[in-house]
């Protein structure tokens, strides 16, 4: 086939740009005042900790731009170099680079830490990093190992992109000269948002996603009909349960109509018109239900005759359509690429297709050397779905580092078990070691497994707390994921925590923009904490954006308690869970417990959590109402981010369109809320906002602008409700003193209640909780009274919670 990029036929939909195009916002060509040159090797000083080290045997270097590196033009760093022979000595703020010109070896390249941090790494060591990420968890069950980041406690990372592929300054794929080395030395020490800050200056930015794919996600492995599925969303919209994107796995093409002499129907790009007869009808309904759609891809089999787009794509690659002659799928073949995209995809998005779910489980090989599939399927979807100006959505596996750039990832058809849920949080965190933002997991469990009613219900709570909330199963009709298909209790959890989900996405977007400045939304706690030992030791606590820190329940209940149960460790300060309103002193390890209903989602002093308050469930409108959480034992402030229904590259490029300040200040106990700044015509011009208060209920007034309103709630948590002009804002204060810490003896006394154990001494320990005796006293008193040891640890949870205090700071 010719090398030539086709042209588009007369009757192929037009495109506002040709997939094959220039890398946007590449610059590979490093600075020369950066470079450093000896006989046979380039060392390039990147940043103050970065260092790119290259040695080739034919003399020639590399400036093109990779997989991994497609920024190497940053702005100049000092660094000073000391010639030793053949070799050199870099020496920058952070690290010195040691190389005697030769080989690389152990002996010859080193690289060390300057200054508080100590660490130093020689060729061919390990760097024992923390881990990054893995291209799929499929049939995983529990742990995988991960590939390297750049995060470490030793100070030193490494990524070698040796083998990864180029790209060749008209945006094609090139391959690199045999026998080069080509690495990229991390010196940050503990540092560890500087080197992941690093990693976004080379390789690029994450994506930032569009604001409807942060609520939930409906994907099922199942022969819907257009019918039964907009009957099923139809469902979900009655139970109060919204959803924002319909995934439509394989059975959306032809796979059991597929004439018999053309293989099997894995892959396919032809509606099957006895499930869906009218398609662009079909796609209208989901919108008109505030919903984008995604379809499944297994590109590997190429494209056969009996496709709709056939003839147009064969004669495009030369092909005479009556001989039926299969279309072989050549990803690194340039016109194959274009007409993939021009008449495959792109008449079906004019359909009304919002991105696509590339599949690819079919190797790491191609028909050039070192070009993985994977990745040109990841790179140019990504060119194709921003080809009218927009910033661009894919959904599809990691498939090495810089793999950020390319949105949402699928990690695979996950294996129904309590060990697989146990590896996904610290999985989903892991991935920030890499700058990995948004991993989409099949929450729920897609195959094998057995049905565990308590194990589907904590995976969809933790899917509520992770990037991407989709739930997924298999083509087996026992497997279900319907919140209705579950008993009473397990249904109401899920219901919840669904219902929590698209809350939560006014939150969601605002650390969707921060994840696109460089802040990744789920963050191991040593992100946070990098010198402190405990939080190396709860690989499955993580923060979840600036203000909240979450503790999935990964493990089944006790027997006896009925609680779930999870260690974590708190950061100094206090924190309280949203979910029960019970507040802890930070600065230690603990146990939690916790009923099916919850699990500990931790709100830090301070802290604003902003969530969608009104009727509307489409996930793509900015909403009409507006509730703020707010942890009031410190000061906070947050800047809530809101943008277009679809707004375009150049708004994703500037930040968000509208910015809302909101800012609770504790020594004079008021809140808030500033006026909507940038393009007001984006939100409601009137907006009511309901400020709710995680404390004590006041025993002052509480006004609005001066006037006084009504205080609704219970100790612990209460509200006030005002109605507020964007474009001017409103301040509410408090009275009287702020106290945190709601009384937890009710809650002490459910734990009892529900505990399946001896009856007498249910009395006997409530009467030590309940008695007004100091906590260290009735702590003591307990561990007399012969409880099973789940339900002696939720007592002492409880007793050990902050109760009633007035935060260091308030004025009387």
């Amino acid at each position: 086939m010719s090398d030539s990029v086709t042209q588009p036929t007369p009757d192929a939909t037009p495109t506002a740009l040709p997939v094959i195009r220039p890398l946007p916002g590449a610059a590979p060509r490093a600075r020369d005042d950066q470079q450093v040159h000896g006989d046979g090797w380039r060392i390039t000083v990147l940043t103050d900790g970065l260092f790119r080290v290259e040695r080739s045997t034919d003399g020639g270097f590399e400036d093109r731009a990779s997989t991994f590196a497609i920024r190497r033009d940053l702005p100049a760093v000092p660094f000073d170099v000391e010639r030793s022979g053949r070799g050199v000595v870099l020496t920058t703020a952070r690290a010195r680079l040691r190389y005697d010109g030769g080989p690389f070896s152990a002996s010859g390249l080193l690289v060390e830490m300057i200054g508080a941090d100590t660490g130093r790494w020689r060729y061919g060591e390990p760097t024992r990093d923390l881990g990054g990420t893995a291209r799929t968890l499929d049939d995983v069950d529990g742990r995988t190992d991960l590939e390297s980041g750049v995060v470490a406690p030793d100070g030193i990372a490494v990524v070698d992109d040796a083998t990864s592929f180029l790209f060749e300054d008209d945006g094609w794929v090139g391959v690199r000269g045999a026998d080069r080395e080509d690495l990229y030395v991390f010196a940050y020490g503990r540092d560890y948002p500087a080197a992941v800050s690093a990693l976004y200056a080379v390789s690029g930015p994450p994506t930032r996603l569009p604001r409807w794919a942060l609520g939930n996600w409906w994907s099922r492995y199942h022969p819907y009909t257009a019918d039964s599925y907009l009957a099923l969303m139809d469902r979900f919209d009655d139970e109060g349960v919204p959803f924002s994107v319909a995934v439509i796995d394989m059975d959306w093409h032809r796979v059991d109509s597929v004439p018999s002499r053309f293989g099997n129907g894995w892959t396919g790009y032809s509606w099957e018109r006895s499930l869906f007869p009218d398609p662009e009808g079909f796609l209208t309904a989901l919108h008109e239900r505030g919903m984008r759609t995604t379809l499944n891809l297994h590109p590997a089999d190429g494209v056969r005759a009996f496709e709709d787009a056939y003839p147009t794509m064969a004669r495009a690659l030369g092909v005479d359509p009556e001989t039926e002659r299969p279309l072989p799928f050549a990803p690194t073949d340039r016109a194959f690429l274009e007409s993939y995209f021009r008449d495959l995809h792109d008449p079906l998005e004019d359909q009304g297709v919002d991105f696509w779910w590339i599949d690819w489980q079919q190797g790491r090989t191609s028909d050039l050397p070192g070009v993985d599939p994977l990745w040109v399927l990841n790179h140019f979807h990504h060119l194709d779905a921003a080809r009218n100006g927009g910033p661009g959505m894919t959904f599809s596996r990691y498939a090495g580092p810089g793999s950020h750039r390319y949105a949402v990832g699928f990690s695979g058809d996950a294996v129904v078990s309590w060990a697989s849920l146990a590896f996904q949080p610290e999985f989903t965190a892991t991935a920030a070691n890499i700058g990995y933002a948004w991993w989409s997991h099949d929450i729920g469990g897609h195959t094998r497994g057995v049905r565990d009613d308590e194990l589907a219900t904590r995976w969809v709570q933790f899917g509520v707390f992770s990037p991407i909330m989709r739930l997924h199963s298999a083509n087996n009709p026992f497997i279900r994921k319907e919140p209705w298909s579950f008993p009473p209790e397990h249904r109401a959890a899920m219901d919840d925590a669904l219902r929590f989900r698209h809350r939560m996405v006014p939150y969601l977007h605002t650390m969707n923009h921060a994840a696109a400045a460089g802040t990744p939304l789920v963050r191991p706690m040593y992100h946070l904490e990098p010198r402190r030992s405990e939080a190396y030791r709860v690989p499955n606590e993580y923060a979840f954006g600036s203000e909240l820190l979450v503790a999935p329940i990964t493990e089944p209940r006790d027997p006896a308690s009925l609680l779930g149960s999870v260690r974590a460790w708190l950061p100094a300060g206090t924190w309280t869970d949203v979910l029960t309103g019970t507040v802890y002193r930070g600065d230690r390890s603990l146990a939690f417990h916790r009923p099916s209903a919850s699990i500990p989602v931790l709100l830090r002093a301070g802290g604003i959590l902003p969530l969608d308050a009104g009727p509307d469930l489409d996930a793509t409108r900015n909403p009409s109402e507006l509730e703020v959480l707010v942890a009031p034992a410190a000061s906070g402030t947050f800047v809530l981010a809101e943008d277009a229904e679809d707004d375009d590259a150049g708004a994703a490029a500037a930040g968000p369109a509208v910015r809302t300040e909101l800012a609770w200040d504790l020594p004079t106990r008021t809140f808030r809320i500033g006026p909507a700044e940038g393009r007001g015509d984006l939100v409601p011009p009137v907006r009511t906002w309901i400020l709710t208060v995680l404390a004590a209920l006041p025993d002052g007034p509480v006004t609005v602008d001066g006037a006084e309103v009504a205080v609704t709630g219970v100790d612990g948590r209460w509200s006030v409700t005002a109605t507020v002009p964007s474009d001017v804002g409103a301040v509410v204060r408090i009275a009287g003193e702020v106290r945190v810490g709601p009384d937890r003896r009710a809650a002490a006394r459910t734990v009892l209640a529900d505990a399946q154990m001896g009856n007498p001494e249910k009395l006997e320990a409530w009467e030590i909780v309940a008695a007004d005796r100091p906590v260290v006293d009735r702590l003591a008193e307990l561990d007399a009274v012969a409880l099973p040891q789940a339900v002696r640890a939720a007592l002492t949870e409880l007793l050990g919670a902050v109760v009633g205090e007035v935060p260091p700071g308030d004025v009387s």
